[in-house]
């Protein structure tokens, strides 16, 4: 009786980031479920789950030395559903049915936005590489997906100052049309002097407790911060580019 060829064996710690990708797209899936049932708040806590599985799966398949064409596929297909399709429908059923014309088309672009950044940035990584850039182009999918969920935030931490649905839209679009645009954005890949390493986990470390125990004044504050930094990446990105040239 032949031998069963081992050649082809994969070790089971190489289907890991696969697994959690499959686990993104669960909690993005499920996402979508409470908030069509009217339970946002937890919704909003499974995009959180994806998000953190979308920033490990890949820095994982490095690590393990199991990156492939498939799991690229499927990272980008996630991330549709997770910070497109899921942030949109969220939104929708939260404040946008009031309008639903108007509504539902912001959250089509809103999607449709996310669609056309990853693709963009995928063709990008095929032809140029993306490997060592310091800067996205257009905001990530994932910081879309977090600015996406602002005024639910604001109107959890301040319900005074709740928007009005129309106003949710034109933000929804806003958001997407960011995504797409050509502004330079933050990298996790940009540096920092060795000396800043410490206080900066312990920031993180911070951010993370206060989150915690405040999600939504927390959160507010957080895409708050985003947005305001972003005239700082456009500044920093025009003189890198005035350095290199």
């Amino acid at each position: 009786m032949p031998r069963p060829d081992r050649s082809r064996d994969l070790p089971l710690l190489h289907l890991v980031p696969n697994m959690m990708t499959l686990g993104a797209i669960a909690a993005g899936l499920t996402a979508v479920r409470l908030a069509v049932s009217g339970a946002f708040g937890p919704a909003v806590g499974l995009l959180a789950v994806a998000a953190l599985l979308d920033a490990l799966d890949g820095r994982i398949a490095r690590l393990l030395g199991s990156e492939s064409l498939i799991g690229a596929e499927l990272d980008s297909l996630a991330d549709v559903l997770n910070f497109g399709a899921a942030p949109a429908i969220l939104i929708y059923y939260w404040s946008l049915w009031q309008i639903p014309l108007a509504g539902w088309t912001a959250a089509l672009v809103f999607a449709g936005c996310c669609a056309l950044r990853l693709a963009r940035f995928n063709a990008a990584a095929k032809t140029a590489g993306t490997s060592g850039a310091l800067f996205f182009t257009g905001v990530p999918s994932p910081a879309g997906a977090l600015l996406a969920l602002a005024p639910f935030a604001l109107a959890q931490a301040l319900p005074a100052l709740a928007p009005p649905a129309g106003a949710v839209a034109l933000w929804l679009v806003a958001m997407g049309l960011l995504m797409v645009s050509r502004l330079p954005t933050w990298s996790l890949k940009m540096r920092i002097p060795a000396r800043l390493a410490r206080p900066a986990l312990f920031g993180a470390g911070l951010f993370v407790v206060a989150l915690a125990l405040w999600p939504w004044p927390v959160m507010v504050l957080a895409q708050a911060a985003y947005l305001l930094s972003l005239p700082f990446a456009l500044r920093l990105a025009a003189r890198t580019a005035s350095r290199t040239t």
